[in-house]
């Protein structure tokens, strides 16, 4: 399968209306943004986990970075609420499920395969002071990308030049970025050399990013 696969494409989905596509797993639905690859993928999705569902145990040969959006996900090494970000890298292995649901923006094979660098944050925590109507949360840094948590005040106006390509998820509020009015869930993949040029609107905007990445998108190698 190959959806939004051609990286030199501006792409929104607004995945707040997209339909739920179910997985190889019962109670597990997934709305896909961006995959090459079919089980075996690198893939960008929303995936939501019905109360008592899990995915059976696997380990993360190429990765997996993970955003908690709603409820309470879960696994053998804790629960992790929302607003929990994970980086989960090769050889790192786990059994995730949910007893009282939830839903996740979740990044498959998309690591450095030497990367053994593993987390969690809470991205509130994370939040520098406000500087001209932005917040900034520097989330995750390596040679690869910048994974960032901004929070925008009312018409605070968000600029980023960042070389090799911009990704963004509004998780509260709206940006209009272009012709676009991006919401919650909409998501945003702008390619390299296209700045970014959005404007929080009148509630302001709460919004997960990464930059840097695209040059290194490829298909899995199993």
């Amino acid at each position: 399968m190959n959806l939004n696969a051609d990286f030199t494409k501006r792409v929104v989905v607004h995945a707040g209306d997209a339909p739920w596509i179910a997985s190889p797993m019962p109670g597990v639905d997934r709305r896909m943004l961006d995959r090459i690859g079919d089980e075996v993928a690198r893939a960008t999705s929303i995936v939501r986990y019905a109360p008592g569902s899990a995915f059976s145990a696997h380990t993360h040969t190429g990765g997996e970075e993970f955003l908690v959006l709603e409820g309470v996900f879960q696994d053998e090494h804790g629960d992790y609420p929302v607003g929990t970000y994970v980086r989960n890298p090769p050889t790192t292995s786990h059994t995730p499920g949910a007893a009282e649901g939830c839903t996740i923006f979740v990044k498959l094979w998309q690591f450095d395969l030497e990367d053994r660098t593993q987390f969690r944050r809470d991205i509130d925590a994370q939040l520098g002071s406000v500087q001209n109507g932005i917040a900034r949360a520097e989330l995750h840094r390596d040679a690869r990308e910048v994974v960032s948590y901004v929070v925008l005040e009312p018409g605070a106006e968000l600029t980023e030049d960042a070389t090799g390509g911009i990704e963004l998820l509004v998780l509260e509020g709206a940006v209009w970025e272009g012709a676009d009015d991006l919401v919650p869930w909409s998501w945003l993949r702008l390619p390299d050399g296209v700045p970014l040029r959005a404007t929080a609107g009148p509630d302001g905007a709460k919004l997960w990013m990464k930059t840097g990445h695209l040059p290194f998108a490829q298909a899995p190698t199993v």
